[in-house]
């Protein structure tokens, strides 16, 4: 009797412990029996039961998730193929209804990709991919496209984060009834296929080297103007000192023609010691140490030098 006492406690116990279990804080479970489900979703954290055996528990996420999407390369309206890679955040919002739909998170990824893909690759393909790179029309963000030499800036009615909200809100509509709400979704990455991003950098390249040409060709012009205008003021300033030194020479010739005149007019003895003064500077001027001279006995040299020995 006692063992049979003691199996039943066993028993009871082992009863006890299969049909309970404990919710967490950021978890929230659908009690199903046999596939189906049982009771209202359990939100609230703590000790809760279950019939054992013929019950089970299915424990979901009450946290905030992510979602991270596959690069795709899609078409924009402009048919610029680009490379584009979004990411999101979802939570589950009924649980039951979550189960009844996607059953688990495997489930709901599956379909998050069918929605938000969807929802990304038809957005994409009904703007330009000059909205899809900007947010509005501020000037810090203007897009310039070349037109001839100049420039005209182009405008956008809708930009990167109208498209998201967009995507956003239809994304929302579709997965409404799956029990989840979609939080929030964004664009990681948007890039030019390899064939399309080489012919880009390279009109990139061919449009600043066209750039770079006009600024050479207009510095040229301006160091041309610059070297002309230097040489025009050299040969101006060059011109007016061989005029002031022409000036200043002529000036001195003539004081030294009037200094010669009033030499020769003064008396005889000034007159010979004057002209004995200037033929010895003629003298120093024309021979050194090494010069042979032939003089004339009519010669001012002779005639001095005679006169000087007193024959």
């Amino acid at each position: 009797m006692k063992k049979i006492i003691i199996a039943a406690g066993v028993l009871v116990v082992l009863l006890v412990l299969m049909s309970a279990y404990i919710v967490q804080e950021p978890e929230q479970v659908v009690v199903t029996q046999f596939g189906k489900p049982v009771g209202r979703p359990i939100t609230t954290p703590g000790l809760k039961f279950r019939t054992p055996l013929i019950q089970t528990v299915h424990r979901f996420e009450k946290r905030f998730m992510e979602w991270d999407g596959d690069p795709n390369q899609l078409p924009t309206r402009d048919k610029r193929f680009i490379w584009v890679d979004t990411y999101a955040r979802w939570r589950i919002t009924d649980p039951l209804l979550f189960y009844q739909r996607l059953h688990n998170e495997r489930g709901a990824h599956t379909r998050l990709d069918d929605i938000l893909d969807g929802e990304t690759r038809n957005a994409i393909a009904k703007y330009d991919l000059v909205q899809l790179v900007r947010t509005s029309n501020r000037l810090a963000e203007r897009t310039e496209v070349a037109v001839g030499d100049e420039t005209e800036l182009v405008q956008i009615d809708k930009g990167r984060n109208d498209i998201r909200l967009e995507i956003l809100a239809n994304a929302r509509l579709r997965a409404s009834d799956l029990g989840l709400e979609i939080l929030d979704i964004e664009f990681k990455r948007i890039n030019y296929v390899d064939e399309v991003q080489r012919k880009v950098y390279e009109r990139m390249i061919a449009e600043r080297q066209r750039i770079a040409d006009r600024f050479r060709s207009e510095g040229q012009g301006e160091a041309s103007r610059i070297k002309g205008e230097k040489d025009r003021e050299l040969a101006r300033i060059r011109s007016e000192a061989y005029r002031r030194a022409q000036e200043i020479k002529g000036a001195a010739d003539g004081r030294a023609t009037a200094i010669y005149a009033s030499a020769y007019n003064r008396s005889a003895d000034s007159k010979n010691f004057y002209e004995f003064v200037r033929t010895m500077q003629a003298y120093v001027t024309t021979m050194d140490s090494t010069s042979t001279m032939v003089m004339s006995t009519d010669g001012d040299f002779y005639r001095f030098l005679k006169s000087s020995s007193g024959k």
